[in-house]
């Protein structure tokens, strides 16, 4: 049995005030330091009223940005700086579960920054969970899955539609995910980056990935469940697609419910929410923590940006 880890301090909490560009840049290096062992950072009670002073913050932090545009992202966003962005446009009845930012794609940021510019009136919390923790809890109850997807991989299958689609958390269309404006050039990107593909009768693209690791090694030795199978399992279903047919280990065997069990029920276990305030700016190591969105009622505005 897997020993339960202390969870008190996740995510760790700075309160502050004052502005908090200038915050992340003279305390950067312990900032980061922290962040190595939090795995998520809420900076609460600073001076971020709105989207311009959260592009500051980010500024401040010092560190390359990692566009929307650019990325192979599902979700359907909205810019509203060159770094600044909505962090999903789906309705607010759909959660969108726990994942690591763009796993299910070989091009993925190494940290997120969220922002609260309008806390939600209920629900709406983002939740939060180790992958280091849940690896060590699956290696310890279900050691032939890990097993399995360490020395396998994943495999992504997703039905891309021709035009954005804000109703589904992965409705945003081949032309802006690849960046093409032909089929010629969606061609191109995927062959590039070893995707298969397959267009559909209706216009939209079905593309699945190479084979991707599920599993990731951080720079101090620690292992995390660095992927999007839970995400993907439990979430990506919509007009195109079923949740059930977007995942295969490497060889292509499609991985099942039971194959996920150990997985979801370590999560279930081991997630935290972020309960937002207006104002709250969290900063998440992308390749330590998965995050999610829970439903939500009434206004909620988290925007978002990414560091390479």
């Amino acid at each position: 049995m897997a020993s339960t880890p202390d969870t008190k301090d996740f995510p760790a909490v700075i309160h502050g005030q004052g502005d908090l560009g200038e915050f992340l840049s003279q305390q950067k290096t312990a900032v980061d330091d922290a962040l190595l062992h939090a795995g998520t950072m809420l900076f609460r009670g600073f001076d971020v009223p709105d989207a311009g002073h959260f592009d500051a913050a980010v500024e401040g932090y010092g560190e390359d940005g990692f566009t929307y545009e650019e990325s192979l992202s599902n979700a359907v966003r909205v810019n509203v700086t060159p770094r600044v962005f909505t962090a999903n446009e789906a309705p607010p009845e759909t959660e969108i579960h726990l994942h690591h930012e763009m796993a299910q794609t070989p091009i993925y940021p190494s940290k997120l920054f969220f922002y609260c510019e309008i806390a939600p009136d209920q629900g709406g919390a983002t939740p939060v969970c180790r992958s280091d923790w849940l690896l060590e809890r699956m290696r310890a109850e279900a050691p032939e899955v890990a097993e399995r997807f360490a020395r396998e991989g994943v495999r992504y299958t997703n039905v891309m539609p021709g035009a954005d689609d804000a109703g589904s958390g992965q409705g945003r269309s081949w032309k802006s995910t690849l960046g093409a404006q032909t089929r010629e050039d969606a061609e191109r990107r995927l062959a590039a980056l070893g995707y298969e593909w397959q267009w559909r009768d209706d216009g939209s693209l079905r593309a699945t990935t190479p084979v991707l690791p599920a599993i990731r090694e951080l720079s101090d030795g620690r292992e995390t469940f660095f992927n999007q199978l839970i995400a993907a399992f439990r979430g990506w279903s919509d007009a195109r697609n079923r949740a059930d047919k977007s995942v295969t280990f490497g060889d292509g065997t499609p991985v099942t419910a039971q194959d996920m069990a150990p997985a979801i029920e370590a999560a279930e276990a081991l997630t935290r929410d972020v309960e937002w305030q207006a104002g709250d700016v969290a900063l998440l190591d992308n390749f330590l923590v998965m995050h999610g969105r829970r439903p939500f009622s009434g206004k909620r505005r988290v925007l978002a940006s990414l560091v390479s």
